[in-house]
C-alpha cells in the first residue's frame, strides 16, 4: 500500500465523524460535504508525520473551514441587494436539512439560526463533540476563557429554546427497547435503536457514534435494572432509582424513531432541579 493510499484509508475512518461535525455546524449536507472535502485537500498537502491525534487534527481543520464558511455566509447576508445564488451542482436536500433539525431537537436549530459563527462553533465543537476549549480557542482566535464565554452564551440561549412537539407513545416504545437491550447487554439491539451519529452528553464528557454509545450502555447493565421510564423536564427519558430516590436521569432526543441525543444527569444538585415524572 502506498503512502497516499494509507493516508486516504485513515481519512476515510474519520469521514463520518467529520461529516457529523460539519453538518451540525453548517446545517446543509452539501456544504458539509464541501467542508470535509476541503479537509482532505489540506490533509493531502500537509506533513502529518508528527501528528499524534489525526482525528483531533482533522476536527480542528473542519472547524476552521466551517468557521470561514459561516463568516462568508454572514457577510453575504449583510448585502441584501445581492441574492445568495446556490453554487453550481449543489442541490438543496430538504430531507437532510430536516434530519439535522430533528437530530438534536429545536435547541440546535436555534443555535444554527441565531448565534454568531464563533458562538456556534464553540457550542457545537465543545458541547456536542467534546473538543477541549483550548483547541476551540485556537480555531476562533481567542483565549480559552473567552471561548468558554462564547459556549456559555450559546448554551444559555439553547436552554431557553422551546421544546419540540413529541410523539410520546412511539418514543416510549423506543426507550423501552433501549432499556431492555441495556438490561440484557444486547449490543446489537442497542445499536438498532440509536441514530448512527448519536451523542451522549454527561458531566464526565461526550460520547459520539452509535457503536461507542452502545458499548457504554452495555457496561451499565446493573443500573439499567433499576431504571424506569420517565418524563425528564417534559422529555422522554429514564430515571435510575436507588433506595427509592432518583440517583440519575437520562433525557432523550429522537430522530425518526431512533435516539439521537442522550443527556445524562448525575450530579445530585442537578438531579434535584429536574422535574421527573415516573411512567
Amino acid at each position: 500500500m502506498s503512502e497516499s493510499e494509507f493516508l486516504a484509508e485513515r481519512f476515510e475512518a474519520y469521514r463520518g465523524h467529520l461529516k457529523a461535525v460539519a453538518y451540525r455546524m453548517l446545517g446543509s449536507g452539501a456544504e458539509a460535504d464541501d467542508a470535509v472535502q476541503e479537509a482532505w485537500f489540506r490533509l493531502s498537502r500537509s506533513d502529518t508525520r508528527q501528528v499524534e491525534n489525526l482525528g483531533g487534527w482533522l476536527t480542528t481543520v473542519v472547524g476552521r473551514v466551517c468557521l470561514d464558511m459561516l463568516r462568508s455566509r454572514k457577510a453575504r447576508a449583510e448585502q441584501p441587494l445581492e441574492p445568495d445564488v446556490p453554487l453550481p451542482g449543489v442541490v438543496p436536500d430538504p430531507e437532510q436539512d430536516a434530519l439535522l433539525a430533528d437530530s438534536v431537537g429545536v435547541a440546535l436549530l436555534v443555535v444554527l439560526e441565531t448565534l454568531t459563527p464563533a458562538e456556534r462553533l464553540a457550542f457545537v465543537l465543545h458541547d456536542l463533540f467534546a473538543v477541549p476549549f483550548e483547541d476551540v480557542a485556537d480555531i476562533v482566535g481567542r483565549t480559552p476563557a473567552a471561548t468558554r464565554q462564547l459556549a456559555s452564551r450559546a448554551r444559555r440561549r439553547v436552554q431557553g429554546a422551546p421544546a419540540p412537539d413529541a410523539d410520546l407513545i412511539r418514543q416510549r416504545e423506543v426507550v423501552d427497547a433501549f432499556l431492555a437491550a441495556a438490561r440484557g447487554g444486547d449490543f446489537d439491539a442497542l445499536v438498532d435503536v440509536l441514530d448512527p451519529d448519536v451523542v451522549a452528553r454527561a458531566e464526565a464528557g461526550v460520547t459520539a457514534g452509535a457503536l461507542a454509545v452502545a458499548k457504554g450502555a452495555t457496561s451499565y447493565a446493573s443500573l439499567a435494572l433499576v431504571a424506569r421510564p420517565a418524563l425528564v423536564d417534559g422529555a422522554t427519558g429514564l430515571a435510575v432509582l436507588v433506595d427509592g430516590r432518583v440517583e440519575r436521569a437520562l433525557a432523550f432526543t429522537f430522530v425518526r424513531d431512533r435516539i439521537a441525543v442522550i443527556d445524562v444527569v448525575t450530579a445530585p444538585a442537578r438531579v434535584a432541579d429536574l422535574d421527573i415524572e415516573l411512567l
